[in-house]
This record gives structure tokens, sequence and C-alpha cells, in this order.
């Protein structure tokens, strides 16, 4: 490893390499994987309906991982310029990267991440992991951790529904199928006027 590359921070007295660093000493990961990772080093913390941990730093911003990137030949720089440039703040969870990822690799439009949604009087409905706000399309990923909230996770898509929204969900068998996945959302956003 190149030290003039490598950013050090101090964590209990010890010397380890910087999240920026971290992140680009991973680019053998997969795409997605490595996008996941890039995403919770940057996520913002930002207000919201009922969110938890407002204003918590982030570990890294883009801007460190752009600088980072841009110091020199890593192992994996074009996969890392590429990971680059499908990084978001507002990403939540892995899976949430991966599936982001299948759909604007596949040509679809990049998705609006965990957004507040509230209904004509003002009542909040839901904060999807991801929406198409001018198609009223969300995606949302149902992983096994959501078993404990699943009558929750049940009423949250219905107001959804209830207020002219389609609801994709998401799983891990169909994350494991992307073409049907990509399939699934381009058919519901052309049935709400997106042309491609």
């Amino acid at each position: 490893m190149n030290v003039e590359r490598c950013g050090i921070r101090q964590r209990d007295g010890v010397a380890v390499a910087d999240p920026a660093t971290t992140w680009a000493m991973l680019a053998d990961l997969p795409l997605a994987e490595l996008v996941a990772v890039g995403d919770y080093f940057v996520r913002v913390y930002r207000p919201g309906y009922g969110r938890r941990n407002v204003g918590r730093p982030s570990h890294a911003t883009i801007a460190d991982l752009e600088r980072t990137v841009s110091l020199g030949r890593w192992r994996g720089q074009p996969r890392l310029e590429c990971a680059l440039r499908l990084i978001r703040e507002d990403s939540w969870s892995p899976k949430e990267s991966a599936v982001r990822v299948e759909l604007v690799a596949a040509g679809l439009p990049e998705p609006v991440l965990n957004v507040d949604l509230f209904d004509v009087e003002g009542s909040f409905i839901a904060c999807p992991d991801m929406v198409y706000p001018e198609y009223r399309v969300a995606v949302e990923y149902q992983g096994e951790m959501h078993n404990e909230t699943y009558a929750e996770d049940i009423e949250r898509v219905e107001r959804l529904r209830a207020a002219g929204w389609i609801v994709i969900q998401v799983t891990k068998v169909l994350l494991a199928r992307p073409r049907e996945l990509v399939r699934r959302v381009e058919r519901d956003l052309r049935a709400r006027g997106w042309r491609g």
C-alpha cells in the first residue's frame, strides 16, 4: 500500500485507515457491494418523520471518496470510478443500494431515496426506500429483518396504495432475479407514463 494515499485516523489509540481509504481498498468487491459500502460511509442523517440519529456525522463524504480515488492508481481503479458515480447520501441499507444499482444499470431512471410522503391534508403516509415521484411508483425492499415489523410494513404499503401509489415489493428472491426486478419496475413506470 502506498502510504501517501492512505488516510490514517486514530481509533482508541490505534492507527487505522480512514473510511475513504478503507473503501478504496475494497475495490475487488462486486459493484453493488462497493456502492453499498460507499453509501453507508457517506449517509447523511437528515431530519424527517420519526427518524433516528438526526445530525449524526457521516463517516466520510462523497468528496472524500473522490479525493482518495484521485490520489493514484488503486487496484480496481475503473470499478472505484464507476461506483463513485452511483454512491448516494440517502441510501439506508445494502439491499436498497443493490436494488438501485440494478435499476440504474438497466437504464431505468434513478429513483429518489427515502423521502417522506404526505397526503393532500399533510398527514404522513410513509417513507419508502425508493420513489419515482413523477410517476407515483415506489420500490420497497422487504428484508427478513422486517419479520418483526411485518404488520407495520403491510400497513405502510396499504397507505401508499390508498394514496394512489404503485408499490413494488422486493425480496431477496426477486433481487436474485434482476431481469425480473427490472421488468416489473419498468412495466409500472410505463403504465404511469414513463417513455424511456
